[in-house]
């Protein structure tokens, strides 16, 4: 089986295709600090995207309460009942990915939900073990916690789907690395839906094909971010592409913020399929959980995030979340701005570390009238 580098496992594990990276690849960071799991951006997919018949029970993107949350239901906790538990050291992973685990049978390793696992997307939300006393949560982590999971497709630099499909009819596009479902190609097999470990490929009862998410390609295609991160009213969302050839470029955001300083992390790294949707994890939490999440990165990540009021240009890159629906390719912090430039060249966003403030009188003398309550 041929031998492909996993950057995110600082290794080369096996994969059954052998394939040149794309030209530059999609990829999304999500801050799960500042999810109020509004599900505005679940229903901007949906109702674009997944509307029709057959697709009832088809969410390309869903945000889920951990720990008890999940869609399909507990897949996550499936995934790491059959895979060995993760070990890493200093260089990487130690442990077989799900491409690594079974010798002679075709990899990977997965399971298939049941019907009835996709019944109920917003289980376990907002489920909590009971009251935090008062005042508890100002002191950080505390026993009783719970966060919100946004989920997408993450177009994985070694998709498991694809690797699965007998058929031939998943692809990753060269030019951006998303990965899709050629409907035509597709015979309903459902290898893809068993292999993925996030479970987001969906088979359509009515067409009786396979469907994920696209990754808004014709948006991308016109220099435009994925609805469901337009639509983010948290702005928990960046979306733009990471340098897949050659060494990450520090104006890069989404180089800058994954590969330089390395604080976003990849959801599940230790399956091996290389996801590119990044988290920001939670502050809140207590670590052990989040390394089965996240990584051995976890620690670090939330360092960093605690001490942004000291590191200007990495709260820059973050402050561009959700300021432009247009794709920032590359930015910089410029005095009390951080800016962002589309791949055209022009800027589309200039954002200020201050907000102004303005302070009106209480005595209006256009309308003479007093203002209450009001500044």
């Amino acid at each position: 089986m041929p031998k492909r580098f996993n950057w995110q496992l600082g290794r080369e594990m096996e994969y059954p295709f052998d394939a040149p990276a794309p030209e530059r690849q999609v990829a999304y960071v999500f801050d799960t600090n500042k999810c109020i799991e509004c599900q505005t951006c679940t229903v901007a997919c949906k109702t674009c995207w997944t509307s029709g018949k057959g697709q009832e029970t088809v969410f390309w993107n869903n945000v889920e309460t951990k720990p008890f949350g999940g869609y399909p239901l507990a897949w996550d906790m499936k995934l790491m009942e059959m895979t060995p538990p993760a070990k890493w050291d200093r260089t990487g992973l130690r442990t077989p990915t799900v491409f690594e685990l079974d010798g002679e049978k075709k990899p990977p390793r997965g399971h298939r939900p049941d019907v009835d696992d996709y019944s109920a997307p917003n289980l376990g939300e907002d489920d909590i073990t009971g009251a935090v006393n008062l005042g508890e949560h100002f002191s950080g982590v505390h026993p009783l916690w719970m966060f919100y999971l946004a989920r997408i497709c993450n177009h994985c630099d070694h998709p498991a789907c694809l690797a699965s499909c007998p058929r031939k009819a998943i692809y990753k596009r060269s030019e951006d690395g998303i990965v899709l479902v050629d409907q035509e190609r597709c015979r309903g097999y459902q290898e893809c839906i068993r292999a993925c470990p996030y479970k987001k490929v969906f088979f359509n009862l009515i067409s009786r094909v396979s469907e994920k998410c696209i990754g808004c390609y014709p948006r991308v295609e016109a220099g435009e971010v994925a609805l469901c991160v337009e639509s983010c009213i948290g702005k928990i969302r960046l979306h733009g592409f990471l340098t897949s050839a050659g060494d990450p470029r520090p104006d890069n955001p989404l180089d800058y913020i994954v590969k330089i300083r390395r604080l976003a992390l990849p959801l599940l790294p230790q399956a091996g399929t290389g996801p590119n949707v990044y988290y920001i994890p939670p502050v809140h939490v207590p670590g052990e959980f989040l390394e089965q999440l996240f990584g051995p990165g976890v620690e670090s990540s939330r360092r960093l995030y605690r001490n942004l009021k000291d590191d200007r240009r990495l709260l820059g890159a973050l402050m561009l979340f959700g300021a432009t629906d247009r794709i920032i390719t590359r930015f910089e912090v410029r005095d009390d701005l951080a800016l962002g430039w589309d791949v055209d060249g022009e800027e589309v966003a200039r954002v200020p570390f201050t907000e102004p403030t303005y302070v009106r009188s209480h005595w209006d003398d256009r309308f003479g009238a007093y203002r209450h309550n009001t500044t």
